[in-house]
């Protein structure tokens, strides 16, 4: 215990394997994000937006189950072996794709898909937190979610430019199983569990426990309760635009090509953005952050329904992608300052369990809009959603961080 120290300096061996390990579980998700919709159309013959958009709602509902389980077990079971099972539920999901015969195989693959999110992204996200301690929280998790989120971009650019130019299937896939065995590989021989750092941590940490982990995460806590809110209808966006920017697109004549160009950037800026809006997160006000990221996401949800050419897609998608990135690392950072050791890992469970829902909530909510009114319609909706859950942000949030609350004590 005593050679155990907290830091991205001290630990950055094992803190790089696991950016990379959740660059592998990233891309596992931008095997889907360009082409599924392509193929319910082209191959199974699915019209309807919400039959297409099924695939979002079941993985939704299942990394959410799964995001909470892998908290509530991570100080039972360790968070290692939550990351390997994980690598596990991905074992047979590229091979699902490459030769499912209707749409159920695809809703199979996934659930599978979620299960290995919900697991191996959550383990990934505690161990880092455990490693860098409480100073470089918001940092950590930038480049946490930097590397799973530039990866979702990589891959899903890699595969609408490998359907363009050798089809659907199979060839697009074959990259699913690389990150497969990689993944797999890493997470066994190379990570090291984190549960050493929580028992230092522990030793200083002036944090109260949570008397009702979920209630107090979901709402009752004035800080957790708006970061959950809002984590979930940040996470409406990205099902409604996982979704529904494909069709959206294709219906107004852009090509397979640019179809991915634009589903890439969106995910790609978030990604790239969250190098360094996590690092602002550790020296800006969380919730001046988390504000002005759900109000930037707000506009441009609102601007995107009139929008017609390539480079007002490319604008748009790309505005969406920084008010992303502004909130996706200060929410897990905001967790982390408001929760003790002991508690931080169910309480991230939870927090993520809402924020995923978002998912499925988003895809049946704007699928049904779209099928019944339009596109149009389900974007403006899932807009006024995102302006709603900012003012809830300004108006419930401390404004004080929890760093600045013990830095106040301290003085006095």
């Amino acid at each position: 215990m005593e050679n155990i120290k907290l830091g991205l300096k001290e630990n950055w061996k094992q803190f790089s394997l696991l950016v990379l390990v959740n660059a592998f579980v990233g891309g596992m998700v931008g095997l889907e994000r360009s082409i599924l919709p392509e193929i319910a159309e082209k191959e199974f013959g699915i019209a309807a937006t919400s039959a297409i958009l099924s695939f979002i709602v079941v993985f939704g509902v299942v990394k959410a189950i799964s995001n909470y389980y892998a908290g509530a077990l991570a100080n039972r079971y360790g968070r290692k072996n939550l990351l390997v099972l994980g690598w596990f539920f991905a074992i047979p999901i590229p091979f699902i794709l490459i030769y499912a015969e209707n749409w159920n195989w695809i809703i199979a693959a996934n659930v599978l898909l979620g299960i290995n999110q919900g697991l191996a992204w959550s383990s990934t996200v505690v161990m880092k937190i455990d490693l860098v301690g409480e100073k470089q929280r918001g940092f950590g998790m930038g480049l946490n979610e930097f590397a799973g989120y530039f990866a979702v971009a990589v891959v899903a650019f890699l595969t609408g430019w490998i359907a363009s130019e050798y089809g659907v299937r199979p060839y697009p896939f074959y990259l699913g199983i690389g990150l497969m065995i990689l993944g797999l590989l890493f997470s066994i021989f190379l990570i090291k569990d984190t549960r050493h750092h929580v028992a230092k941590e522990e030793g200083s940490s002036d944090m109260l426990r949570l008397k009702n982990i979920f209630w107090d995460t979901t709402w009752k806590d004035k800080n957790l309760g708006s970061v959950s809110q809002a984590g979930l209808i940040n996470n409406l966006n990205d099902g409604m635009a996982w979704g529904l920017f494909p069709i959206l697109l294709s219906g107004k004549g852009f090509n397979l090509e640019q179809i991915g160009i634009v589903t890439a950037l969106y995910p790609a800026v978030w990604g790239i953005g969250q190098l360094f809006t996590g690092r602002m997160a550790d020296i800006f006000s969380k919730k001046d952050m988390l504000f002005i990221g759900m109000l930037l996401q707000a506009i441009v949800l609102v601007i995107l329904v009139w929008a017609e050419t390539m480079t007002h897609f490319v604008i748009l998608s790309s505005l969406l992608g920084w008010g992303t990135a502004m909130v996706y690392p200060t929410f897990l950072a905001t967790i982390a300052d408001n929760t003790h050791p002991q508690d931080r890992a169910k309480s991230i469970g939870i927090f993520r369990l809402w924020r995923d829902l978002g998912y499925a909530i988003g895809a049946i909510l704007t699928g049904v809009i779209a099928d019944l009114v339009s596109i149009e319609a389900a974007i403006m909706l899932i807009g006024i959603l995102t302006l709603i859950s900012a003012g809830i942000i300004f108006l419930r949030m401390d404004y004080k961080d929890n760093k600045a609350v013990k830095l106040l004590k301290f003085k006095n």
